[in-house]
């Protein structure tokens, strides 16, 4: 047996890599393992120097990584491209949000909004500076913690409206999706692989880096509720 690819990743792609995780050990024989932690925490593991044959997070964040010295910038592989939705608890009434002025109304209207520490969450609170509603609704904002879903902020009642990745809204109990964001005001995130600077097998890493940006990886991409990079 091979020995076990370690990844780290975010939340927002882990059911998309664990699938994917999956079928390359099938196909390959080699088995890959992927932690799925807060993209902040993640950050903070690589850069302390945790070893990781594969990291997987925000574009920017790998940049960040990079420069550092602590993943290998000249492999870094683009996976996926990743837009923001909107949800509500799953006994609460339905709302527009099929415009820009209408996501802008539902977030005044709601008693309160969560939001993820994540690449969506920035935009998300920028997008509230632009509307000039920051200082109105800075009360009712909620920030999940690094690892805490939006959906079950959401579920338990601790915030009316959430905005997260999609693919971390899909599938979460006690909450329904009202869809995407409108394209006005998308907030798209661009999540990239790249090999840790400490991996104890960089060469089996660059086979999984493949299959993760190969057409073969396509329709599951997509399932989880992203594009591919």
């Amino acid at each position: 047996m091979a020995e076990p690819i370690k990844g780290i990743c975010s939340m927002a792609t882990k059911g998309l890599l664990l699938e994917l995780a999956a079928a390359y050990t099938r196909s390959s024989g080699v088995p890959v393992s992927f932690e799925a932690v807060g993209g902040v925490d993640a950050a903070k593991r690589v850069s302390a120097g945790e070893p990781f044959d594969v990291v997987v997070l925000a574009s920017d964040a790998i940049d960040k990584l990079a420069a550092a010295g602590k993943v290998d910038a000249s492999r870094k592989t683009d996976v996926v491209r990743s837009g923001v939705a909107v949800a509500v608890a799953a006994n609460a009434a339905r709302i527009d949000i099929s415009t820009e002025e209408a996501v802008r109304r539902a977030v005044l209207d709601a008693t309160s909004v969560a939001y993820s520490t994540g690449p969506s969450g920035v935009a998300l609170t920028a997008l509230f500076e632009r509307w000039g509603i920051a200082d109105i609704i800075k009360g009712r904002l909620v920030q999940a913690p690094s690892g805490v879903p939006v959906g079950s902020l959401i579920a338990r009642g601790e915030a009316a409206l959430g905005f997260q990745q999609l693919s971390e809204l899909i599938g979460v109990d006690g909450i329904v999706l009202l869809g995407p964001l409108p394209p006005a005001i998308q907030i798209t995130t661009v999540f990239s692989a790249a090999p840790g600077s400490y991996a104890s097998q960089p060469d089996p890493a660059s086979g999984l880096l493949a299959y993760l940006a190969s057409d073969d990886s396509a329709e599951a991409k997509r399932r989880h509720g992203m594009e591919p990079a």
